[in-house]
């Protein structure tokens, strides 16, 4: 079998972003934002990670306190045609399942006159587990059009007088991959005046993954010559760990019932090392060696860019009225000067735009309720997408309530779902090519308690 007929295999090693914000990057690190999204212009705890310089505007001096939990969970749809699949319409469907049923959160928060210092600790990237049970697409296409120009499965094929080449192996994958971003976050905030709050500080990011499949073509046992014999296999154990740290500003300008929040995260250079215990492609039951090996790039040690693209914030906030306040936001991630691997991050149309809206009304002194929106377009491009690393445009919703249990605790609840627009991809030249069409849905749950002394 040809060895170009492998490489796509060496893609396994991807992101899975599992939460709202960009490629790489979480943004609810709060119930609130479940809650509301638009939370840039906040001035309370959830201001540690959206509105960090807002928390020199506190109201009192002392401590705050907030700890969250979020269930997330989402599933990854592939079609894909392909003349070779033997299915009505030459088509196959391929789900994937990305899990994280707690996510942790902590944020904490000290005033003290004109100073605020502050600091949290978060999953900022990544958040879960995805598992493709019944192996991809794109794997069973390269392989199943490498066996079928195999002259020696062909005349095996007329020997036989089997239909196809396919129909003299059965060919197996499954993958599983997770990936967390874990960050700790410390910072401080000034009150220059009585309108401008300014804040500096960094976040300390620790990457940890790990990636684990296979893939094999085998001889069906009733076969002359090839019956029981591995025709392709391969197989990857690897884990890879990370760290980085990202500076981080951000202002306040707060006029009368006008609050204006603005963020500016630099991007984290990020480099992946792996700890591989498995790397093997293997050719008619032979391994292949480091010079050709298509999956060389992750051998034990290796280095891997999966940098944090840099993030630009902005947010406004209006009382209404004492009792309704809504807010408007825009984010922006440089995604396409955030080094990625294979350079694919040069694909992209453009960084991720995102827009949000948020409105949250007390309907008594002890119950707040809010809702808000989301739309994020990402500026894909067919060559950034694969069955493993896609991302599809979406608008998301949530809604929830702070209770407030006493005048010290508050509950945050929340759910927040994602829709997803399909991405359709084209790949590939007559007879052979792959048209693969990408989907997803995603559902997340969150209960969180803020507390001040």
């Amino acid at each position: 079998m040809r060895k170009l007929s492998l490489i796509g295999f060496v893609m396994l090693i991807v992101s899975i972003p599992t939460f709202a914000g960009g490629i790489l990057t979480n943004t609810n690190q709060h119930v609130s934002f479940l809650r509301m999204l638009a939370r840039g212009a906040s001035i309370d705890i959830d201001g540690v990670y959206s509105n960090p310089a807002g928390l020199a505007f506190l109201p009192n001096d002392g401590f705050y306190l907030s700890l969250n939990g979020q269930s997330a969970y989402q599933t990854r749809n592939i079609d894909t045609k392909f003349f070779l699949f033997p299915e009505d319409g030459n088509s196959r469907h391929y789900k994937g399942k990305a899990s994280a049923p707690f996510i942790p959160s902590f944020q904490g928060a000290y005033k003290k006159g004109d100073w605020t210092i502050s600091g949290s600790f978060a999953v900022v990237g990544g958040g879960g587990k995805a598992s493709f049970d019944d192996g991809l697409g794109m794997f069973d296409s390269m392989i199943m059009g490498s066996l079928a120009a195999n002259k020696n499965l062909q005349a095996l094929q007329t020997a036989t007088g089997a239909n196809a080449v396919s129909d003299l192996y059965t060919l197996n994958s499954a993958m599983d991959g997770r990936q967390f971003i874990y960050g700790v976050q410390l910072g401080l905030s000034y009150k220059v005046n009585d309108w401008l709050g300014v804040f500096a500080g960094g976040r300390m990011n620790y990457f940890s993954g790990g990636y684990e499949g296979f893939l094999n073509a085998t001889g069906k046992s009733n076969v002359p010559n090839i019956g029981g014999t591995e025709l392709a296999g391969i197989e990857l154990d690897c884990d890879q760990t990370g760290w980085g740290i990202t500076p981080i500003l951000g202002a306040d300008v707060k006029l009368g019932k006008w609050n204006l929040g603005l963020k500016y995260e630099f991007m984290t250079s990020l480099n992946l090392e792996n700890k591989t215990k498995k790397a093997e492609v293997r050719q008619g039951g032979t391994a292949m060696g480091d010079e050709g090996n298509p999956l060389a790039d992750y051998k034990d040690g290796v280095n891997t860019p999966n940098d944090i693209p840099a993030l630009l914030t902005a947010a406004v906030g209006y009382e209404i009225l004492p009792t309704l306040r809504a807010s408007v936001e825009y984010h922006h991630f440089f995604d396409k000067s955030a080094g990625m691997a294979n350079d694919k991050q040069k694909a992209l149309r453009h960084g991720t735009h995102e827009f949000l809206v948020g409105a949250e009304w007390d309907v008594t002194k002890q119950l707040s309720i809010s809702g808000g929106y989301q739309r994020t377009d990402y500026g894909l491009a067919d060559n950034f997408q694969s069955d493993i690393s896609f991302s599809c445009d979406s608008y998301s919703l949530g809604f929830g309530a702070a209770v407030k249990m006493t005048k010290h605790l508050t509950m945050n609840i929340a759910y927040f779902w994602t829709t997803y627009s399909d991405y359709n991809k084209v790949a590939g030249t007559a007879p052979a090519i792959v048209s693969t069409t990408y989907s997803r849905t995603n559902k997340v749950f969150g209960l969180g308690v803020d507390y001040k002394f």
